[in-house]
């Protein structure tokens, strides 16, 4: 009796240890940074967009509301992810990429057309971007691979037979979403990559994906003309045109501080401008100093992800943290480089402050997984 008291004393004591090893090792850094962002968002959304939902919906909020219910739904969705294993997923990759898949053709025949591209479905009343839920579903699946066959990984066959698996998702995102496409091509790139890192395989990939880009623009006049656009935004003042020239405008007339907040005149030109545009506001607004502290922001978020990935217990949990850390700067230089007219206009959004509803929820559910992660660190090797 007193032996297997003895015993159940000690199984006690050790899951109270790991209950403590858990709260411990949670990235404590990594949700202060989330919720530091998505705030700042959430008052620079407000700040840009009040007059535009003022005059479109009879309400100066309009946006903001539907912002804050997306990231209550986001956090609700962090705080699922969080609370389940992450390792529970990896059984999941197969039909949750399947699914993704059936969404995402299911938009081309009976999705919401906006801009002459069909990108929303609704469900329920609800309108979900099912190409966000893909990037998720690519992340968890080549986790999965990588973590089963890490070895096989550095066998040029068997990576390029890994990156052939993203791309039906990549066809059918692409069909009318190429911008969308391409940052998960890229997350899928830069995940193969680290598991096999030899650059002539990479720099084969990209140049096979390379073309894979130029046959999409091919297949539709919009996406030429979009080209064209980039490089003469003059000749497009009824089009993106004149959207990209506005953004400049802001950018250059924020000067080192800004105009200060709700100082902007740009934001009452520059078309959707709470949207992909809102980083050439923040620029006005808060001037090179806002702009950099943003983007040092994103930097920090990334150390963070980085940092759980070289202490993941497993290959799945790191290459999870990878995945994600991919997805997040991507979308930051694409879209700042969009603003910048560094590369031709395409829909992509600032990750946690650009408007967009089921980008947002999405996003914080997914780095949910990281802090998931997180609580399985192990420091033994330090």
């Amino acid at each position: 009796m007193v032996r297997e008291s003895e015993l159940a004393a000690s199984r006690k004591a050790a899951k109270q240890r790991k209950k403590i090893k858990k709260l411990l090792n949670f990235d404590y850094t990594l949700l202060f940074i989330v919720i530091f962002i998505l705030a700042l968002g959430l008052v620079m959304l407000y700040s840009t967009s009040a007059y535009a939902a003022a005059l479109k919906r009879g309400n100066s909020v309009y946006y903001l509301k539907k912002q804050l219910i997306a990231s209550m739904l986001g956090f609700v969705g962090m705080f699922f992810t969080t609370k389940i294993d992450y390792r529970r997923w990896a059984a999941l990759a197969w039909p949750i990429y399947l699914v993704a898949n059936v969404l995402c053709i299911l938009v081309i025949f009976v999705g919401t057309t906006l801009n002459e591209s069909s990108r929303w479905l609704n469900i329920g009343g609800i309108s979900v971007q099912p190409s966000e839920i893909a990037k998720v579903a690519v992340i968890i699946l080549l986790a999965s691979i990588i973590d089963r066959a890490p070895k096989a990984q550095r066998n040029f066959k068997a990576s390029i037979m890994t990156l052939a698996l993203v791309l039906p998702i990549f066809t059918i995102v692409g069909y009318n979403n190429l911008s969308t496409a391409v940052i998960i091509m890229g997350i899928a790139f830069i995940m193969i990559f680290i598991a096999s890192p030899k650059l002539w395989h990479f720099v084969g990939a990209a140049a096979g994906a390379l073309v894979l880009v130029v046959i999409y623009i091919a297949l539709a006049s919009y996406r030429a003309g979009r080209i064209d656009a980039w490089l003469h935004p003059e000749n497009y003042l009824s089009s993106s045109g004149f959207q990209t020239l506005q953004a400049l405008y802001a950018i250059g007339s924020g000067g080192l501080f800004g105009k200060g907040l709700g100082g902007s005149m740009q934001k009452y030109i520059v078309p959707e401008a709470q949207n992909d545009m809102i980083f050439s506001i923040i620029c006005e607004e808060l001037g090179v100093f806002g702009a950099v502290c943003i983007i040092l922001l994103y930097i920090l978020m990334l150390y963070r992800l980085l940092f759980i990935a070289s202490h993941a217990k497993d290959l799945f949990g790191s290459y999870i943290c990878i995945g994600i850390m991919g997805h997040i700067a991507i979308q930051v230089v694409l879209n700042i480089a969009v603003v910048t007219n560094s590369i031709p206009n395409t829909g992509v959004t600032l990750p946690l402050i650009s408007y967009g509803g089921t980008s947002v929820a999405i996003l914080l559910t997914e780095l949910g997984l990281a802090l998931s992660v997180s609580k399985n660190m192990d420091f033994e090797d330090d």
